[in-house]
């Protein structure tokens, strides 16, 4: 395997968006500003509510947003829809590789069993997961090309190796899921009531460093190996270790799509764009939240206290330690301060400023994790680029 890239620091670089306005939007307000004269001379009729449902209001502001959405989108709006390209086509790689091991027709029986002990249902979700993130990349990429622009190309840096394990295919991979960092910063800010767009730095309840999250070879796992609640030998335990790496791999990178998109929205002109960032975004939330409660099973009777033999990672038993912050069913997030220190906590996704959620954020999170361990230099390049041009885009109106 290649040696670690350095690349892990990105530069930001003071880069402006242009928005355009086309005469079809002018349109659009003379036609709407028509709407509420016409709106105010019923009402003075009294005639309004017989003529001018909500119905029709909204079939009218409908008519709007398709009519600005209709023209070439702003490079600004271009620049968030692309970045979001390029992370779905980075998630898709990932979810590849898990789902050909673990997913419903995964073709690994001892990691599936291994996964299958966090909750019997993990397959199924794997290759759901899976299939939402090919169809978010599929359809951004459509999008794009759809209004006239280029769509995110990642194939000429599929060249990570693959798991030599039964099941997984040969394959150029974009990501590497062989030696991973994951960061478990997520579980403690997600108990905790406070929030990182207010400074405050969190660390996890323990720590996964230089770890697998899926079978090397099958000496990691043999094709028929059992695997017994709890592991009963050194072989089963490592393979356990590796798919409870696994399950909190998952929501460390579905986490990461639930603050990111949020901040994307934030910059959209479009409406449409806007439509389409809180619409995928939604769904990685939903990812995150299924996630969350499956790898608290890892840390949990009677999975706790598992240790892989080769590493020595020990996944402890996080309920034992009687705390609020550890507790594993303690999921949905708790409120905590937003917007203003003198407003009442409010329960909600965290982070969401750029600066601790964007692309650039996203990017670093993504390499701190091992993530693009062996790959280029034009790799890190091209999605830093992405990243930067889609954290300086500024909302138009």
């Amino acid at each position: 395997m290649k040696e670690e890239n350095s690349q892990s620091a990105v530069v930001l670089e003071s880069n402006s968006s242009e928005t355009t306005h086309s005469s079809t939007g002018e349109d659009v307000q003379r036609h709407w500003q028509g709407v509420v004269k016409r709106r105010s001379f019923l009402k003075g009729l009294g005639i309004a509510g017989a003529t001018l449902s909500a119905g029709s209001l909204l079939v009218a502001e409908g008519n709007a947003q398709n009519a600005r959405s209709s023209g070439k989108l702003s490079k600004g709006d271009v620049a968030l829809l692309k970045f979001a390209a390029a992370a779905e086509l980075i998630e898709a790689d990932l979810w590849q590789q898990y789902n050909e091991l673990g997913g419903v027709q995964g073709g690994n029986p001892a990691y599936i069993a291994a996964l299958s002990n966090l909750d019997g249902d993990m397959p199924q979700y794997i290759a759901d997961n899976t299939d939402d993130e090919l169809s978010h990349a599929a359809f951004l990429n459509a999008y794009l090309i759809s209004k006239g622009e280029e769509p995110v190309d990642l194939d000429a840096f599929r060249n990570l190796p693959s798991s030599q394990a039964s099941g997984a295919k040969d394959l150029g991979r974009l990501t590497n899921l062989l030696k991973l960092n994951v960061d478990l910063s997520w579980y403690t800010r997600y108990r905790s009531t406070q929030n990182p767009d207010f400074g405050v730095k969190f660390k996890g309840p323990f720590t996964i460093s230089n770890q697998p999250a899926i079978p090397l070879n099958d000496t990691d796992t043999p094709p028929n190996q059992p695997q017994p609640v709890p592991p009963a030998t050194p072989q089963e335990a490592r393979m356990q270790a590796i798919a409870n790496t696994a399950g909190f791999h998952f929501a460390f990178i579905e986490q990461g799509g639930a603050s990111l998109y949020p901040t994307l929205a934030f910059k959209a002109t479009d409406p449409e764009v806007l439509r389409i960032l809180v619409s995928i975004g939604g769904v990685e939330i939903d990812h995150f939240g299924l996630w969350h409660d499956k790898s608290g099973n890892a840390v949990a009777q009677p999975l706790a206290g598992v240790t892989d033999p080769e590493t020595g990672l020990t996944f402890p038993d996080l309920n034992a330690r009687n705390s609020e912050l550890d507790q594993t069913n303690l999921i949905l997030p708790e409120p905590c301060e937003f917007i203003s220190k003198s407003l009442p906590p409010c329960s909600v996704i965290r982070p969401t400023l750029t600066q601790n959620g964007g692309a650039v954020a996203t990017i670093k999170a993504f390499t701190d994790d091992l993530l693009f361990l062996g790959q280029s230099q034009a790799f890190f390049s091209l999605v830093n680029r992405l990243a930067v041009e889609a954290d300086s885009v500024r909302r138009g109106f």
